[in-house]
């Protein structure tokens, strides 16, 4: 959204769908590489706005709003997720589909504790457990009370995304990454019986959620554009291979919820066990979907690496993937010769 039309014709929309008054946009609260999140001030209180950036690569952005908001509407009132207050699916408004969520009070963490907080391993250890407790309280919806039948595929998850990521990668290749299909093949023979299918947001960690400003204490969980349905340990695997990582290892992403990389915090085996308590579910297994959720984002973000080198994008981000993708699998590949969980 660049114009002052645009912005008025916002104004209108949102004056006529939700009541309110004396609406203004604000900044933009962070930039993502995704989608845009920005402020909106109302004289009855904050909003939120996202959609997707002015410069889209993917023509699956807008389909990504869209569902992060049908998401979210369906598990209002059950988990911790931003309230849903309006969906635009309208390009002529702004130039592009968007959503208008509520405005949640919180802190986005990543590799420091807040200011004044304890910077101890309890105050960490509060923060996973917080973290994992409201991902379980995700988990635990059933799916069939709050979605179209039609919303997903609930079964075969993760062989979908392996056979896929493996066939995008070998049509795209510019370099070599033998980890990348030894890996891949691993994951789609050995696959675990799969449990009970979940709503599952396909991207979390604690750098996803906000926190209470003034304690460890989870808020919201944020950033539903690529949730789908399946196996929930798809989401328990990420946030967990990103939890006690080596900070003297060459590590991918290292900035990721970087604040848990030290000694003396919870295995995440106990995390398991805490989300296991919420949930009912078994953990069994986990170890394979921390291999998998390593090799899958670095499967993924390799497409940007692809990007940068034909010269269609320039980041820093793009940039450090030269490095990130081939730490990430290095790093699946270690956990996978270990054969369990730090």
């Amino acid at each position: 959204m660049q114009s002052v039309d645009a912005e008025r014709r916002l104004q209108a929309w949102l004056a006529e769908a939700t009541g309110r008054s004396d609406i203004a946009l604000g900044p933009v609260l962070a930039g993502g590489n995704s989608n845009v999140t920005r402020l909106i001030e109302t004289r009855e209180g904050r909003l939120v706005l996202r959609h997707p950036p002015v410069a889209v690569i993917s023509d699956k952005a807008a389909a990504g709003i869209e569902r992060e908001y049908r998401v979210i509407s369906a598990l209002k009132g059950r988990a911790a997720v931003p309230g849903a207050v309006a969906w635009c699916s309208d390009p002529a408004v702004i130039g592009q589909p968007y959503a208008v969520t509520e405005w949640v009070e919180g802190v986005a963490l990543t590799e420091h504790l807040p200011a004044g907080w304890p910077d101890t391993d309890e105050t960490v250890n509060a923060l996973g457990l917080t973290m994992v407790e409201g991902l379980g309280r995700v988990h635990a919806v059933d799916w069939r009370e709050v979605l179209p039948a039609d919303f997903a595929r609930p079964e075969g998850f993760v062989t979908r995304q392996a056979e896929r990521w493996l066939k995008v990668r070998a049509a795209d290749r510019v370099r070599d990454l033998p980890l990348l299909e030894e890996i891949g093949a691993w994951l789609l023979a050995n696959q675990p019986a799969p449990g009970r299918a979940s709503v599952i947001h396909c991207d979390f960690h604690l750098d996803n959620c906000l926190v209470a400003p003034d304690r460890p204490e989870l808020k919201v969980i944020l950033d539903w554009e690529m949730a789908t349905l399946g196996d929930p340990l798809v989401d328990l695997g990420l946030c967990l291979f990103f939890w006690q990582r080596d900070p003297g290892a060459e590590l991918g992403f290292p900035f990721v919820q970087g604040l848990t990389n030290r000694p003396g915090v919870l295995p995440a085996r106990a995390l398991a066990e805490h989300w296991s308590a919420v949930t009912g579910f078994s953990h069994a297994g986990l170890d394979y979907y921390i291999v998998f959720a390593a090799w899958r984002l670095a499967a993924i973000v390799e497409g940007a690496w692809v990007l940068q080198t034909q010269g269609k994008v320039d980041s820093a981000y793009a940039r450090g993937l030269e490095r990130d993708v081939p730490a990430l699998l290095n790093e699946a590949a270690a956990i996978l010769e270990k054969g369990k969980v730090r």
